[in-house]
Formats: structure tokens, C-alpha cells, sequence
């Protein structure tokens, strides 16, 4: 069968498409494996500097293939057990995989983004959409929650009261509105140049402080001082002390040149 996700790499920068447009990219469990694997396989590339991902045709991703999945109920079993190592299901792994990248993931959005679709845009770390683009957390449509990591990652962006509110009703709102919300990083009418120009933006950085940057807000968002303080000692003690490319950003702020970065040390 074939797969429904595609990923090509070029320049440091990884693009993920969900690629099923004739059913609006859908998501299947032969997607969601898939998923996974490529954000697995990818994280191991130290030259990565960044991810981007899109749907193809008229939508990003119109959630679960319902219709699909639901013909195959032992494998639905089995995608919603959790793995002990990792602390989530195949599921909740489709989206939150994004999260354990130590580079910058950028979710393009347009067209539909509903339910499933919502959650692994949340997965990623910003969201550019159109201003048409039609969001929603549409989970109780099928008298159902949001559980593919979207009741932690939707807090993360909104008030309660407004996650309270968009997973009760499942209302359909514009990219303007999500945006506006805070379910989305910004708005444009080309998406994907807006996710690009961040994308190069980022790639002038070191891509160790990238990564530890991204590691602490994800390690630390909803911890106390003291352990946010001492994480922050950490990472800045490894940067400081054992890596190079620290060395090669102030040698070139110092000089004003551009930096030319060696590979990631960590995956």
C-alpha cells in the first residue's frame, strides 16, 4: 500500500506532507504510523535545521478518516495502547513526535483543519494559515474528545475557557479567528513563504541553542521556578562548555560576518 506521507529533504529543511488530497488528506492509521516513523527517521539527520509540514491539494487535513478506521476495530485496539517508553499511543505520537524534534517545526495550514488535523498543527511549534482556512476541533461532532495530545497542546495556546469552548462545540472558525486565539502563529495569504522566511530566519542561529531553546520550553512550560532555573543552568553550561557552533556564533557577531554552522551535536 502506498504511503499517504511524503518527506523530502533539502538545505537542512525537512518537508512532511500528508498526502491524500482526493480525500482531504484524511488521516488513516497507515497515516499516523507513517507520521511517527518520518518524524523518528528524521530526527536522527543532526544536519536538520528545520521542518515544514503541509497538506497537499485543497486542505491541510480534514482529521480522522472515520469511515476508514472504524472498518478495522483490532487495529484501532491496538494504535490506543500506550507505549510505556514514550508515555503515548500511536495516536497521540502522530502529533507529539513533532514535539520531541530538536528543531523548529512549522505547520502550513489551508483549507480544512479539523479535528486530528487540529492537533498535529498543535504538535508543531508555529502554525501559519490563510485567513480562510477553516478550523475546527471537531471531535464532538462523533460524540468524542479530542485524544491525540489536544487537550495538553490546545491549553498550551488558549485560556480554558476558550478550550472549554471550542472542544463542547466543535464550532467551525476562519484562520483570522484562529489566529486571533491563539491557535495560530500568524496569518497569510501564502502560508508557506511565511513558514519559509521564519525557517531561514532561525537557520542564522546556532542550531545547539535552537535546540536546547526548544527543549526548555518544552520541559519546563508549566514547571516552577526552581526547576526552570536549573534547567536553564544546564543547557547554557552544555552550550558554554562543549559546543562549537557556541564559539562560532560570537566569533561571528564579534567579526559581523554570517556564521557557518557544523552539524547539531545532539540529536
Amino acid at each position: 500500500m502506498p504511503s499517504h506521507i511524503t518527506c523530502t529533504t533539502a538545505a537542512g529543511v525537512a518537508r512532511v506532507r500528508l498526502d491524500r488530497p482526493d480525500k482531504l488528506n484524511a488521516l488513516t492509521l497507515d497515516m499516523l504510523d507513517d507520521l511517527v516513523a518520518t518524524a523518528r527517521r528524521i530526527r536522527a539527520d543532526r544536519s536538520l535545521r528545520a521542518v515544514i509540514l503541509s497538506g497537499e491539494g485543497d486542505s491541510f487535513c480534514a482529521g480522522l478518516d472515520f469511515a476508514t478506521v472504524l472498518k478495522n476495530p483490532r487495529a484501532i485496539a491496538s494504535a490506543f495502547v500506550a507505549r510505556p517508553w514514550r508515555g503515548t499511543n500511536t495516536f497521540q505520537e502522530a502529533c507529539w513526535a513533532w514535539r520531541r524534534l530538536p528543531v523548529p517545526v512549522v505547520a502550513v495550514v489551508h483549507g480544512h483543519c479539523f479535528g486530528g488535523g487540529v492537533q498535529i498543527a498543535l504538535g508543531a511549534d508555529f502554525r501559519f494559515t490563510t485567513p480562510d482556512a477553516k478550523w475546527s476541533v471537531l471531535e464532538s461532532k462523533w460524540g468524542l474528545i479530542p485524544d491525540m495530545s489536544g487537550i495538553h497542546s490546545l491549553t498550551e495556546v488558549v485560556g480554558l475557557d476558550v478550550a472549554k469552548r471550542l472542544t463542547m462545540t466543535g464550532g467551525v472558525i476562519s484562520g483570522e479567528q484562529a489566529a486571533a486565539l491563539g491557535l495560530a502563529t500568524g496569518v497569510a495569504d501564502e502560508p508557506l513563504a511565511a513558514a519559509e522566511e521564519l525557517v531561514s530566519e532561525i537557520m542564522t542561529r546556532s542550531p545547539d541553542a535552537v535546540a536546547a531553546a526548544k527543549r526548555l520550553f518544552e520541559r519546563t512550560w508549566s514547571a516552577g521556578p526552581r526547576r526552570t532555573f536549573a534547567r536553564e543552568r544546564a543547557e547554557q553550561l552544555r552550550l558554554l562548555l562543549r559546543t562549537p557552533n557556541t564559539r562560532r556564533a560570537q566569533q561571528a557577531a564579534f567579526a559581523r560576518e554570517a556564521p557557518d554552522f557544523a552539524p547539531r551535536q545532539r540529536r
